[in-house]
């Protein structure tokens, strides 16, 4: 790995914008002038499956994949795929999870129990939450959860607030611009420039 690279992965599950969020983040990263690589990663290939991106970048990136151990961020759209993939953060990387347990399929259709205490487990490996969906709400779209959770990445990296406005602003549709630039401030404010998120 390149000194200075910086590596996120993006845990979700189908339908929550994942890779939507990781285009935005690797485009603004390109805007910053940072060298630029993305993988993506699909589980079952329907809606509710999950959906792994890692977005890395830096002065020069050779690979666009990471080993375990070696995301500095990793920013979950549930809890059940943030205790999934927990085992590719660095023992210093920062976990970020949006406070929402989806049930893996087979645990809804009755072939599995569903796992007790994942975000006892997430809070003892130093998980910081925010309630995405009740930002997005707030900002006007539920669908916008994804971009309160870069909102919230945003507080732990370098990019300037408006590089980040620019590439929401040309990847979401027109008419959703400005619920999509209130959902990121949101997520910013709720994790503050500190990184700990309050919501």
């Amino acid at each position: 790995m390149s000194p200075g690279t910086v590596t996120v992965m993006l845990a979700g599950v189908g339908g929550q914008g994942t890779i939507l969020a990781a285009d935005v983040l690797a485009k603004t990263a390109l805007a910053a002038g940072f060298d630029v690589k993305l993988s993506e990663f699909h589980g079952m290939a329907q809606r509710g499956g999950s959906v792994d991106t890692v977005v890395r970048f830096g002065e020069r990136v050779y690979s666009p994949l990471t080993d375990p151990g070696g995301a500095d961020h990793l920013v979950a759209f549930e809890m059940t795929e943030a205790a999934r993939r927990l085992p590719y953060l660095k023992l210093d990387g920062r976990l970020l999870v949006n406070s929402r347990l989806i049930d893996p399929l087979p645990v809804m259709i009755g072939d599995l129990e569903r796992t007790e205490g994942v975000e006892e487990s997430l809070v003892s490996e130093g998980a910081v939450f925010l309630d995405a969906e009740a930002l997005a709400c707030e900002a006007g779209s539920p669908k916008s959860a994804n971009i309160v959770l870069l909102g919230a990445l945003s507080t732990g990296l370098t990019f300037g607030r408006e590089v980040w406005a620019e590439v929401i602003a040309g990847r979401v549709p027109a008419s959703t611009v400005e619920v999509n630039l209130r959902a990121f401030e949101l997520g910013r404010k709720a994790c503050g420039e500190g990184g700990e998120c309050l919501a």
